[in-house]
């Protein structure tokens, strides 16, 4: 693994909290949705007993439901075995201040059971699992992810109470790069910005998107764990941060019928000189690597839809003509495409289109790796890039449903091979308890086609 120089060095932390301008530590680890989880200690606690010893967290954190439901169908976690524990080991590599939260830093945490082995079907441990295949092959993963979100004016409070209807859009019409369309909410935008850059995180840019009030803030690519860390820290940090400034946003890949929230994932390779494996003397610029690599995402595309689209609500994205992509196909700057391959020379990579604004990063990115290992363990060959309409031609389709990925996943040999049964069955079991719920659920949909005139 690269070795990682955090945003704060613990003896950065210990003259902070001497000194009284930090006061609390939050310790966290991303769950199956990619939330973060965990405990805020007293910060000389944290530095005499946490720092080195790590604490506890109930392992139902890895088997509930997206309202904190408990639900059947966990290995790991269940009332038969009682809702033990499992530790929390602090990665210093990922200690930054939190400037949104005034006397407070963070860090992320690995989980282990209690003989120290680790929990393999937690999100940052699956990644890991797929960077040190990929490390024993030379390479480097370097990962850059693009979210959008869209803002209201109205608080989170007054959203819930609306039942997240007639809100109001902070930009009432398209300011896909409209300068005047982000000005109306910069000082959101600057404080997300400058918080996140005082964080630790290297901002590169904001602009405005199609869809009333949505917005995108990009971030420096980086080796793939630090890029999902900071993902994860980033999404909490902008929804705290709009919470204090009185308005709320949302990530959820389709909130309307209008351009979902996309979260675009960009993925090249470094190799042992640093340099880019994916450029090449090769069609288009690409090295055999990037063709194999590329070829096994599209292999295993459809497999692995359950880890870049993991909610019912992710799939409302998939509409022709809608930005988002319908079709298992690749292209040269082709936005048509679930794949789109982009730059030259030392910028060469590509780019999956498939995740939106809900993706948990460490298992799409783990799900990239393991796709690309796929593709150069087996030397499989790259077809013909899409030159035209992708949404038009002759391509396999991108699962329509929850369902359809799910049963893809649970199926697949290539997961199976490069994930392990318990990490295939765990995210299974999630999507299933997804389907039990909304297919119980009745939908106000539903409601006003049925309720009269039917």
């Amino acid at each position: 693994m690269v070795d990682r120089k955090p945003p704060l060095a613990p003896e950065e932390l210990r003259a902070l909290v001497a000194s009284g301008e930090i006061d609390t530590v939050v310790l966290a680890f991303p769950d199956m949705q990619g939330r973060l989880q965990g405990k805020r200690f007293a910060a000389q606690f944290f530095l005499d007993e946490v720092l080195a010893h790590g604490t506890e967290g109930c392992n139902y954190l890895l088997a509930v439901d997206t309202d904190m439901n408990t639900v059947d169908g966990y290995e790991m976690s269940s009332w038969d075995r009682g809702y033990g524990d499992f530790a929390m080991h602090p990665d210093l590599a990922t200690l930054r201040r939190v400037p949104w939260n005034p006397g407070s830093a963070f860090v992320l945490a690995d989980l282990a059971w209690n003989d120290g082995s680790p929990v393999v079907a937690a999100p940052r441990q699956i990644l890991r699992r797929q960077l040190e295949r990929l490390a024993e092959h030379g390479y480097t993963a370097m990962v850059g992810t693009e979210l959008e979100f869209m803002v209201f004016q109205d608080t989170y409070e007054a959203a819930w109470n609306a039942n997240y209807r007639g809100l109001t859009p902070a930009n009432q019409y398209n300011i896909d790069y409209s300068v005047l369309g982000t000005g109306r909410v910069e000082p959101l935008l600057r404080r997300i910005r400058n918080e996140m850059q005082a964080a630790g995180l290297v901002v590169e840019s904001a602009k405005g998107e199609c869809n009333l009030g949505q917005h995108e803030i990009a971030f420096r690519y980086d080796e793939a764990l630090t890029t999902c860390d900071q993902h994860a820290v980033y999404k909490t940090g902008a929804k705290e941060i709009a919470a204090q400034e009185g308005v709320s946003l949302t990530f959820m890949a389709k909130y309307d019928e209008r351009e979902g929230n996309s979260c675009h994932i960009h993925l090249s390779l470094g190799d042992a000189d640093g340099n880019n494996a994916m450029a090449g003397d090769g069609p288009h610029g690409m090295s055999p690597v990037m063709r194999h690599f590329l070829a096994g995402q599209l292999a295993a595309l459809r497999d692995f839809s359950l880890l870049y689209a993991p909610n019912i609500n992710s799939y409302k994205r998939f509409r022709p003509g809608s930005f988002a992509p319908t079709a298992v196909a690749w292209g040269l700057d082709n936005r048509t495409c679930a794949l789109r391959v982009v730059g030259h020379g030392r910028s060469t990579r590509f780019e999956n289109r498939l995740p939106g604004g809900d993706v948990n990063p460490y298992l799409a990115v783990a799900g990239l790796v393991a796709a690309g290992l796929y593709g150069i363990e087996n030397r499989l060959e790259l077809p013909e890039a899409c030159a035209g309409n992708a949404y038009t031609a002759d391509y396999a389709h991108v699962p329509a449903t929850l369902r359809e990925a799910a049963e893809l996943w649970e199926n697949s040999e290539i997961a199976k091979a490069a994930f392990g049964p318990e990490v295939v069955a765990h995210y299974r079991n999630m999507a299933r308890v997804e389907l039990d719920a909304y297919d119980s659920a009745v939908t106000d949909w539903e409601l006003r086609r049925s309720f009269e005139r039917l």
